[in-house]
Order: structure tokens, then C-alpha cells, then sequence
């Protein structure tokens, strides 16, 4: 999956469990709480994990359950809202070129997309 540049910057991702989502009006922010910080090396296998996530093949729904927000020292960099059902996931914030406005599709199926989830549903439990 493809990341904006910024994302070499991040310094902080806190996961986030979306709690409502609305797609009209169009959000400007990911919707939700915290579930739990990543940092440091975290932070580097995070945006590996998302990285390597392959393309996968576009489903209807959209309703997203987990999300990321990724952090600098001067604030948010950017967000990315997934939907491991219909394999989207869409990226928000200030930082976002024009090319990768829009949902991205991926494999959540794949090695990296379980792990993904698998982090993001460790942060619920504890």
C-alpha cells in the first residue's frame, strides 16, 4: 500500500477502534478512541506492515473498524481508516497528496494484513 511521504516522520501511530463512520459528509477525521500507542521500533513494524499490504480485490461496504494515526513532534500527519471487510482502507489528514486521496484496496487476507489485525485487535484486549 502506498504511504504519503510523511510517513518517514512518524514518530507516534495510536490505534484507533472507529466507533461510528459516515461516509456523508465525507469525514475529515477518523472517527473513534484510542486503543493503544505504538512507538518507537512499533512504529517502523507498523508502517512496514502497511507497506507490504498487497492489492486486493474492491468490495462494497466500507465501514471501517480500525484506524491509525500517525504523529511527528509538531502533531498529526496523517490517518488511515481499513476496512478488513471490504478490503479499503482511506487515507486522511493534511498531508495526503492528491494521488493517494480515495480508498486503497488491500489484501487483509495476506501475511502483513493479519498481522495488522492481529495488533490492532492485542491493543483491545488489553
Amino acid at each position: 500500500m502506498l504511504l504519503p511521504a510523511v510517513a518517514g516522520q512518524t514518530e507516534l501511530i495510536e490505534a484507533i477502534r472507529i466507533t461510528s463512520w459516515t461516509m456523508s459528509p465525507f469525514p475529515r477525521s477518523v472517527p473513534g478512541e484510542e486503543i493503544g500507542l505504538w512507538a518507537g521500533e512499533d512504529v517502523e513494524e507498523v508502517l512496514a506492515l502497511i507497506r507490504e499490504l498487497p492489492e486486493g480485490i474492491r468490495m462494497r461496504c466500507f465501514t471501517p473498524g480500525y484506524a491509525i494515526r500517525a504523529h511527528d513532534a509538531g502533531g498529526l500527519l496523517f490517518e488511515i481508516a481499513f476496512c478488513f471487510a471490504c478490503n479499503g482502507a482511506l487515507l486522511l489528514g493534511p498531508n495526503i497528496p492528491e494521488d493517494l486521496r480515495g480508498i486503497q484496496l488491500f489484501d487483509p487476507d495476506s501475511t502483513p494484513g493479519n498481522e495488522l489485525l492481529r495488533r490492532f485487535r492485542a491493543c483491545e484486549q488489553e
